[in-house]
């Protein structure tokens, strides 16, 4: 990750966009989980539309069932797409083999253009090959800041986790924390790997890793209650999802714990919970961003040329924290779905 070393700052603020060759209009639109199903999306965005010819981008994500971080996502690309007069493919698959699979489809469909998440990377390696054979240009976001390049993919879009993690692991120093456990909802999934790990590195104290189901919730509650019975010295609890933050807050109090929470990404819950005390902060990575650059990018590269990052260089998004401080600032924005 020597490529994004100069982006690191002594200390983390909030996120600016700049995309200066496309002005962001934060439009929410509805949203469905997604699943394997493509659908195409972009109505009721309030931006004006490109006059361009008309564009199919497909966005394939690894997002699994009722995980609600990639509706947000998802918001940011149907925005892009409408204002860009993109017809937009969704298509998302938490098995890696699965996602490729969904990648080989657009490249089938002959789309002239693709945005991917490279949680597990090695598996998309053969399939981006593909794409790029095809001359069908790949970008990423979300997951593989430390593998886009390696994979030939023109710009990424999405947050450092290790510099995530590591400035998650001071803010706990910070706050006098001592022994946390981070819990980890998807085994192989390399930017939560790269998230725990970036905790264990600068946390002064003790991070114990916990896997979970995250595709269960009642198997993570009771996981995580099961591990904060076992051992009281856990003051604090590392989650690296919104919703299981949420889950957290009732196994803290099955447990009769008195362990605190905090927790990688937002939505509106999350933040009434940090509003409230329930949750301590959060990293916020933007979302919404990620999705609205990955598919404008696409559009400016076809009809003018451009790379985002010089093809060099990640964009980031993130890492921000929220928390009482600031947390009324990006509230209302929550509320809409679209941080």
């Amino acid at each position: 990750m020597d490529r994004s070393t100069h982006h690191r700052s002594r200390r983390i603020v909030p996120v600016v966009a700049v995309a200066a060759a496309a002005a962001l209009t934060l439009a929410g639109c509805s949203s469905s989980s997604g699943g394997k199903k493509s659908e195409e999306g972009g109505s009721g965005a309030s931006a004006g539309k490109a006059t361009t010819p008309r564009m199919t981008v497909a966005l394939v994500t690894h997002q699994s069932p009722g995980d609600t971080f990639w509706d947000i996502v998802r918001k940011g690309a149907q925005a892009a797409a409408a204002k860009d007069n993109i017809k937009l493919i969704y298509s998302a698959d938490p098995n890696a083999g699965n996602q490729a699979n969904l990648v080989q489809n657009a490249i089938d469909q002959k789309v002239d253009g693709i945005a991917i998440t490279l949680a597990k990377p090695d598996a998309m390696k053969d399939v981006v090959s593909k794409a790029t054979a095809a001359k069908i240009p790949v970008v990423g976001l979300n997951s593989g800041v430390s593998d886009w390049q390696k994979l030939g993919l023109m710009e990424f879009f999405g947050q450092d986790e290790s510099v995530a993690g590591e400035a998650f692991g001071k803010k706990l120093n910070e706050l006098g924390a001592k022994h946390t456990v981070c819990v980890v909802q998807e085994q192989g999934n390399v930017g939560l790997t790269q998230r725990c790990d970036g905790v264990k590195k600068t946390f002064s104290g003790k991070t114990d890793v916990l896997y979970v189901n995250g595709t269960d919730m009642p198997s993570v509650k009771s996981t995580i209650t099961a591990k904060l019975k076992t051992d009281k010295s856990i003051d604090y609890v590392t989650t690296l999802g919104a919703p299981f933050a949420l889950t957290a807050v009732q196994s803290v109090s099955d447990a009769g714990s008195k362990a605190k929470i905090a927790t990688f990404d937002l939505n509106k819950d999350l933040t009434t919970a940090i509003s409230k005390g329930t949750i301590q902060f959060a990293v916020d990575q933007q979302p919404y961003l990620q999705g609205y650059l990955a598919i404008d990018s696409l559009w400016l590269y076809k009809n003018n040329g451009n790379y985002m990052g010089g093809g060099e260089q990640p964009v980031l998004t993130g890492p921000a924290f929220v928390d009482k401080s600031n947390v009324d600032a990006v509230a209302a924005f929550a509320a809409k779905g679209t941080r």
